[in-house]
């Protein structure tokens, strides 16, 4: 620029509207938090699956063990053929004892298992598109929030040219005063429009402020220029030209529709592994177990009435193992679960009518939001054209009206209307080019296929750098 020439210093390098958006793919927290839920949720089909192979588990023991215990029971004295009670003392010491099973498990029929595994399908499909709206939302909150920059920074730049106006209006004002060609009522009329411009600059400077906060949300870096459209920018109408046209494809391809749409298969699939609990359950298992015990025991008969040392004492080895193999079928049929099994069927059932309202209200607002995006595009276009003219008729007009201040024809008052007049135009001039181009990116979205590509062609539209001029004191 030539203000960078005069100062010696490099000009800014502006970044256009793609270079800002792939700043914001790789630093916006939003998507990288719907893609690590994807990633997650891509996870429910081999959960899923894994339930349908087969289950191997292996467990097993090992400890040490000492047991002290006695017991009496009736016995026929052999001498005198009557009924005693005798007892017997018991100590027995397990130095070691170790034992393990395994067991395969292969289901058979559980209804519930093959409904999980169709459920996964669908739930699949729900985080795809719901990773997929996510990147389509951060198209469209980067269209919006750098047009919204541009917006506020012409905003600002015509604020401040209304501001430089109003102040030499105001130094004009008190020189005819002073020399007795004007009331005082002039002089103070333009200090309430200077001081009224001073606001506007103040408040556009702060909406300026904001608008670049929004990016560096989005982004995490601050801009100091960016590209903005040139003064004659093509204004073409939807392709198709035909708002039926594209609320049928909102319908078919709107990504929150097809989310919603998965969402009520999900909660069919509930449902049915809900009622699932009803019906019985087979599964194919085999067991092997295995088992070890190194102890000895000790057993003492005694005389019940006190005499301990009635009976003999025998001690010895008590080991032992064991081993075993078992297959077979298992069969499990519900038969009552207290109302349970009946209850989680009415609640799935309430859920998946719930998903099918859900659908139809977002359905509703897909077709809501892409006809409103559809005429916001016509509208924004004729918009364009007319603020156009506006402008270039509000300048004409002031013009004017200072030609007439100087013979006298026109007053103070008159000038400040005209200004203003022209300073809206033009406010509202530079906002509907901008909305013009966020409507395009809004129907592309609504219908479902707002790509990068999109934003390309958009980008390809912006040929003109600026400058942003710093609104934020230095801390």
């Amino acid at each position: 620029s030539v203000a960078a020439a005069l100062l010696g210093t490099a000009p800014v390098r502006a970044e256009n509207l793609i270079e800002v958006y792939l700043d914001a793919v790789r630093s916006d927290p939003l998507v990288r938090e719907a893609e690590a839920r994807r990633s997650a949720a891509l996870e429910a089909k081999p959960q899923a699956r894994a339930l349908l192979l087969p289950q191997i588990n292996v467990g097993g023991q090992v400890y040490t063990a000492n047991s002290d215990g006695e017991s009496t029971f009736p016995q026929v004295n052999q001498a005198t053929g009557n009924i005693v009670t005798v007892g017997n003392k018991s100590t027995t010491d397990v130095d070691q004892y170790w034992d393990y099973a395994a067991e395969l498990t292969q289901t058979v029929f559980r209804w519930d298992q093959w409904q999980e595994l169709k459920r996964a399908d669908s739930q699949v499909a729900v985080a795809e598109a719901t990773y997929r709206a996510a990147q389509q939302d951060l198209l469209v909150r980067v269209a919006q929030v750098y047009f919204n920059v541009l917006a506020a920074e012409d905003t600002l730049g015509a604020a401040q040219a209304t501001l430089e106006a109003f102040s030499r209006q105001f130094e004009q004002a008190e020189k005819r005063f002073e020399v007795g060609l004007i009331a005082v009522t002039d002089v103070q009329e333009s200090r309430a429009a200077h001081d009224s411009a001073t606001a506007g600059v103040i408040a556009a400077k702060r909406t300026l402020a904001t608008a670049q906060e929004a990016l560096r949300e989005l982004t995490d870096k601050d801009y100091q220029a960016l590209v903005k459209p040139a003064e004659q920018m093509p204004l073409n109408k939807p392709d198709p030209a035909n708002e039926q046209e594209w609320v049928d494809l909102a319908l078919a391809n709107n990504l929150n529709v097809v989310a919603a749409r998965l969402n009520s298969e999900v909660a069919s699939a509930n449902a049915k592994i809900a009622q699932s609990g009803h019906l019985p359950t087979v599964d194919l298992f085999a067991q092997y177990n295995e088992s070890n015990r190194d102890a000895t025991q000790t057993n003492q008969s005694f005389d019940p009435s006190g005499n301990l040392g009635a009976g003999d004492t025998v001690g010895g080895s008590a080991d032992s193992s064991q081993t075993s193999d078992v297959i077979g079928l298992r069969l499990n049929i519900p038969i009552f679960s207290g109302g349970g099994t009946q209850s989680r069927v009415r609640e799935q059932v309430h859920l998946h009518r719930a998903a099918r309202e859900k659908l139809e209200g977002t359905m509703r607002s897909a077709e809501r939001e892409t006809r409103d995006a559809y005429l916001g595009v016509l509208a924004e276009k004729a918009r364009v054209q007319a603020l156009s003219q506006a402008v270039k008729s509000s300048q004409t007009a002031l013009e004017a009206t200072e030609a007439g201040f100087e013979v006298g024809t026109r007053t103070t008052v008159d000038v400040l209307d005209a200004r203003r007049r022209l300073f809206e135009a033009q406010r509202d001039y530079a906002r509907s080019r901008y909305d013009y181009l966020i409507n395009i990116v809004r129907l592309e979205s609504a219908a479902g296929g707002l790509q990068q590509d999109d934003l390309d062609a958009i980008n390809g539209l912006l040929t003109q750098p600026t400058t942003l001029p710093v609104v934020r004191p230095k801390s």
